[in-house]
């Protein structure tokens, strides 16, 4: 299932064309996508990349898709790694109180949303490798996501602009914060990417959001998310993706609770078997553990 058949899924179980629900699509399914890869360790979702730790630096910057860590460990010059020990920061705080408390890096501990403290501080530089779980881009296809040279127009009403709708293009439903000075557009900043844009799409405004006067103003889309509306979720398992942004949107639509309660039970059900798979099938082994056998009922006698 691609975003243009979530879509039109989403849209057609709720029997609802009104602006404004359209409009809500990507948020359902963000919200969805969220509560998934919050509430299942995927190792689809897992990827690794290589830093370093900086001597006398006892913190380390995390990615920004970064959802959760799975591994660290220290890579040493000859190309052996010794993993490092996920910690509580007071344990670190605790362990190596003193600036000078330096050595080979042994602990970790998120810090902040984005930085890990390390204990001891390192004492030299080091090679970093993380393994961790990511939020991968979501399957709402078209987002804006980079804007080119603004042609700013004429006759605008000086002034600042805040939530305009975006004309023109393949998608629907962008907003964005707009500078006029001098009578001219001057700066365009995304409040809401939209969806189902295209690089090259050429947007404008209507004259009537910006103070009634004016022309000329266009901006060039040059940077979009997922321009082919796919995801791990929506090739490998549609229905928790389906059934949960069903879910949000009954809520949105206030409807009556048995809905909203059948929606959940049927995401709750996806859940389970992606939970199965994920935490279950993805970390066996079969020459480890050996095949899975299940109990089988006998013959009556």
């Amino acid at each position: 299932m691609n975003y243009e058949q979530l879509y039109a899924a989403i849209q057609n179980y709720a029997e609802s064309d009104e602006q404004s629900f359209l409009q809500s699509i990507p948020t359902f399914v963000y919200n969805c996508e969220e509560r998934i890869y919050n509430a299942v360790q995927i190792p689809a979702i897992r990827k690794n990349v290589t830093g370093n730790f900086t001597q006398g630096d006892k913190y380390l910057a995390l990615p920004p898709d970064y959802l959760a860590s799975f591994s660290m460990a220290v890579i040493f010059p000859d190309g052996s790694q010794e993993f490092l020990i996920d910690k509580d920061v007071n344990f670190i705080r605790q362990a190596y109180p003193s600036p000078t408390d330096e050595g080979t890096p042994r602990y970790y501990a998120q810090f902040q949303p984005y930085t890990y403290i390390i204990g001891p501080t390192p004492d030299e530089n080091y090679d970093v490798e993380l393994h961790y779980y990511y939020y991968p881009v979501s399957i709402v296809q078209g987002v804006l996501s980079g804007l080119g040279t603004i042609s700013g127009g004429s006759g605008y009403v000086n002034g600042t602009y805040q939530k305009v709708p975006l004309t023109g293009g393949s998608g629907s439903f962008a907003l964005a914060d707009i500078v006029v000075s001098g009578g001219v557009v001057s700066s365009v900043s995304i409040r809401d990417g939209g969806s189902f844009y295209i690089v090259g799409d050429v947007l404008s405004a209507s004259t009537a959001n910006l103070g009634n006067a004016g022309s000329g103003f266009s901006v060039p889309v040059t940077n979009i998310n997922n321009p082919t509306g796919t995801s791990w979720l929506g090739t490998n398992f549609e229905s928790v993706l389906l059934y949960g942004s069903l879910r949000e949107a009954v809520v949105y639509q206030k409807g009556e609770q048995d809905i909203v309660n059948y929606y959940e039970q049927k995401y709750q059900e996806s859940l389970a078997l992606l939970r199965e798979l994920g935490d279950g099938k993805d970390r066996r082994s079969a020459y480890r553990d050996g095949q899975l056998k299940l109990p089988i009922q006998g013959p009556v006698r």
